[in-house]
């Protein structure tokens, strides 16, 4: 799959579980329905949040999951529900922020917009139906000129996301359109079917401009939305990419909503991915009545390999991919002198000591084992004991199932900014990385 196409491609957490779908489906990926068979691939989606897995030939009692997880969100400006306004001759939508973007980086952008329509048909009238779309039109969110803020350059711009975040779509035909409603209803329906009448919407502004490289030898990558959809192309890549394991089912999943603290029916601290690992389990196991359901085990001894999910869980691993600090070439004093991630010097592994990220002593320890077998640079990331630290979806994952794991990233400048920045050599690693991952067979 094409780096700077997914990153083009993907403008919203919908966007990219669609991607990614296309992406599974080339590559022999089938809808998951509870019937499993060896050395297979499958896929499952929950809104915007998506599992894809690789069934091992069998599966015994040295058996585990290997399981690598990112998520499909990323900070945003979302549209409004009731979203018109009118000021100074212009239409205008308001939004509301998404996460914690850097609010600054908002402004005198190009704005796409794009997300999923609900919507009735005209014949129909009752069944909700669903539409992903992306518009082909441009916004735009101007800051006050100079002359107008004189003191800007010297104190800062403050931004106001009530005020400052209506985002300018059209220009009003007279004074009259002040009193119209819902003209961006209008707008979207126009997205629909013929008759279809829109009944609700998720939109969100996007950076629209494409992804470029950079650098004078063309060695970094600028984009929106790096972090964290780079971590989702290298596990979709090294998923699909890895030599079938024998004994291990490998899993990749995509959450949505990290960036507002995952705890939503899509996100990390929902069932989704508890409930595709029982039924994997439940397929696995030759304990259950229905031996119909255990191809993979044919021929097994029920009670050689009859454990519980937990115990298989607390044997398995789990990699937690999202972006990591690069050390700021202006600002070096914001990092711990001693563990401060350099762009293009290879795969972060994070650590804390208050718990905001998962790694622990063991985990740790087997990833600087693989990353030194496998030869892939590693450094080491913590944040200063006077600066507050993140968080992943490892933590929750991690404290849920029971299952050891490792949190990692690539590192890149200006995140959660409407343009990012890391180093093209650092994917090529974590693409590596993931895929020796999922073969590694100890």
């Amino acid at each position: 799959m094409d780096f700077f196409e997914f990153l083009n491609t993907a403008v919203t957490p919908y966007h990219t579980v669609d991607a990614l779908k296309a992406f599974f489906r080339a590559n022999s990926f089938a809808n998951f329905d509870d019937v499993l068979e060896p050395e297979k691939s499958y896929f499952v989606s929950r809104g915007a949040s998506i599992i894809a897995f690789r069934t091992p030939k069998q599966w015994n009692e040295s058996s585990k999951f290997r399981i690598a997880m990112a998520h499909t969100d990323f900070p945003s400006l979302k549209i409004s529900p009731n979203p018109d306004c009118f000021s100074a001759g212009v239409c205008t939508l308001h939004t509301e922020v998404y996460g914690s973007p850097l609010y600054t980086s908002w402004l005198d952008r190009d704005l796409g917009y794009a997300g999923m329509l609900a919507y009735v048909d005209a014949a129909d009238g009752k069944t909700l139906k669903t539409k992903l779309f992306r518009g082909e039109k441009l916004f735009r969110i101007p800051q006050l000129a100079v002359h107008l803020n004189r003191g800007v350059n010297q104190d800062g711009l403050k931004v106001n996301p009530q005020i400052d975040f209506n985002a300018l779509w059209s220009g009003a035909s007279g004074r009259a359109s002040e009193g119209e409603k819902n003209l961006f209803v209008k707008a979207l329906e126009k997205e629909l079917p013929a008759g279809a009448r829109l009944i609700d919407f998720d939109v969100q502004l996007f950076d629209a401009q494409p992804a470029n490289q950079g650098g004078f030898n063309d060695e970094w990558i600028y984009s929106g939305r790096l972090d964290n959809l780079s971590s989702c192309h290298a596990i979709a890549e090294a998923i699909v990419g890895a030599e079938s394991n024998e004994n291990d089912c490998l899993v990749a999943c995509f959450f949505n909503n990290e960036e507002v603290g995952s705890t939503t029916r899509e996100g990390a601290v929902g069932n989704f991915l508890q409930s595709v690992l029982d039924s994997i389990f439940g397929s696995f196991d030759l304990a259950q009545d229905d031996n119909s359901r255990s191809v993979i085990l044919e021929g097994q001894s029920p009670n050689r390999i009859h454990t519980s999910l937990s115990s298989r869980l607390s044997s398995s691993i789990a990699l937690s991919i999202d972006m990591a600090h690069a050390e700021h070439p202006n600002h070096t004093e914001k990092h711990e002198p001693n563990h401060a991630p350099l762009l293009g010097k290879g795969i972060v592994l994070k650590t804390n000591s208050q718990k905001r990220y998962a790694s622990d002593l063991m985990s740790s320890a087997k990833l600087r084992l693989l990353c030194e077998q496998a030869s892939i640079p590693l450094q080491v990331f913590i944040t200063r004991n006077d600066m507050p630290c993140g968080s992943t979806v490892g933590p929750t994952v991690s404290a849920n199932l029971g299952i050891p794991t490792v949190d990692i990233g690539e590192p890149m400048l200006s995140m959660h900014s409407i343009r990012e920045m890391m180093a093209a050599s650092d994917h090529a690693d974590m693409i590596k990385l993931v895929r020796v991952f999922f073969c590694d067979k100890n």
